[in-house]
């Protein structure tokens, strides 16, 4: 029976787990997982202006119904909500993060949940790719692609 039970643990935690696989500097994987942290922390209390400032001035979103959205201004625009609608929960989770030089690729999973208007709350997840560029000592945010699951 032991041998039972630690072997449906270890099925489930490999099925459910997801693996993490970071390449390259120390600081700057740390750096990055600070501002992926940071940017959730933004998005949750609807900060605008700094949720723009994870992007480089020359940044690009692909959100995932509608067309290429380039400048930090048009991102700042897309992110902000209407009117009685909050994001409750933002939460990304990378999967593997991979530093190149000046340049680095992450890619993972997001979740969170929306509060309506209305009151009724609305829950979502889904898959991403980010680009970043090295600026200055900080990692920006160059090109954000993502969708839903």
């Amino acid at each position: 029976m032991k041998t039972f039970i630690v072997l449906l643990f270890t099925a489930f935690s490999i099925q459910f787990g997801i693996a993490q696989t970071y390449s390259g500097n120390q600081e700057d994987i740390d750096k990055i997982l600070h501002n992926i942290e940071t940017f959730s922390s933004h998005v949750n209390t609807s900060n605008y202006k700094m949720i723009g400032a994870a992007y480089t001035e020359d940044a690009k979103i692909f959100p995932q119904r509608g067309d290429i959205i380039a400048s930090r201004e048009s991102i700042i625009k897309y992110w902000i909500l209407p009117e009685g609608v909050k994001t409750m929960n933002h939460k990304i989770t990378p999967v593997e993060i991979t530093i190149v030089d000046d340049t680095a690729y992450d890619h993972g999973y997001y979740e969170g949940t929306t509060l309506k208007a209305n009151g009724d709350k609305s829950s979502w997840k889904g898959k991403y790719v980010i680009v970043w560029k090295r600026v200055g000592d900080d990692w920006k945010i160059y090109l954000d692609i993502w969708n839903s699951i």
